[in-house]
């Protein structure tokens, strides 16, 4: 019977993006650069399975989460992993405060417990760059019990049945390290390439829509040439990151093409080979 539920909630769910995929667009939404994607990360959020989205820098996995918040009018709250990150920063900390004319000790509810409690998304960013002895206090959230006993209270917490779990990763970047399999194996994966051709025209249309289309193409073919060169190893894959191409955009429409590259690309490298690979394949295109 709980099967029969979750099913009929994933085909609303199916028909629901399907009714707002325009309007989600329009206000800069996810587009999946494969037709499938979007709706098998939708079941997946359905049947309450914890998410795990892997691709480069700039390919939309934050976009994605925040599009899913959207589409269920369900609130996100996010952790942003790092080598600082400890228990008080997913759980939460105790604090003084003053209650009646009296010192009392409470408990803030850190980002994990908000949304447990609350049926919210719990959106973790660069789950890869936290320290691996951080991470297990949340193998209960992830997996069939979808509880936790708060170490700092002694309180158990049952997951509101709304509650969803979305994590991303960059893969093999500077201060990442491999996950490891107990918490790996918690969810369900998926890999989130870059946007190419039509859909990425429509990201560029949606966003700047004002923008001519000689200004769209030039930038575009400059994009194209850039993903060859990362496919082909000469260039680091950030080069060819949507997020980047967006900002070369919106500089491009006060200042020339080839400088907007150069601040919006570019100068993030710190290769000045690469650094000089990129203005030589803008000069193809922009005299």
């Amino acid at each position: 019977m709980e099967d029969m539920i979750s099913m009929e909630k994933v085909k609303r769910n199916q028909r629901k993006y399907s009714d707002e995929t325009k309007s989600l667009i329009q206000v800069g939404g996810y587009i999946a650069p494969i037709d499938f994607l979007w709706e098998d990360i939708l079941i997946g959020i359905t049947l309450k399975k914890p998410i795990l989205l892997k691709g480069p820098s700039g390919s939309g996995k934050t976009k994605l989460a925040q599009s899913i918040s959207a589409l269920f009018n369900q609130p996100m709250h996010s952790v942003n992993c790092s080598v600082d990150l400890d228990a008080e920063s997913l759980l939460g900390f105790k604090t003084i405060i003053t209650k009646e004319g009296q010192s009392i000790i409470e408990f803030i509810d850190g980002p994990v417990i908000q949304a447990m409690k609350k049926g919210h998304i719990l959106y973790i960013d660069e789950i890869n760059m936290a320290k691996p002895e951080t991470l297990p206090i949340l193998h209960s959230v992830l997996d069939h019990r979808r509880m936790l006993t708060n170490p700092f209270t002694g309180e158990v917490i049952h997951a509101h049945e709304d509650f969803s779990v979305i994590a991303a990763i960059n893969e093999g970047y500077v201060g990442t390290s491999p996950m490891n399999e107990a918490l790996k194996n918690r969810f369900i994966s998926f890999s989130i390439p870059y946007l190419t051709g039509q859909q990425l025209r429509e990201v560029i249309r949606a966003q700047f829509p004002q923008v001519s289309e000689q200004l769209i193409e030039s930038l575009m073919n400059i994009n194209e040439d850039l993903k060859k060169q990362v496919i082909n190893g000469l260039l680091a894959e950030e080069a060819a990151s949507v997020r980047s191409l967006l900002d070369a955009v919106a500089l491009a429409q006060y200042i020339p093409i080839k400088r907007a590259v150069l601040y919006a690309i570019a100068e993030k490298l710190e290769d000045k080979m690469e650094h000089k690979l990129i203005m030589e394949l803008v000069d193809t295109w922009v005299k």
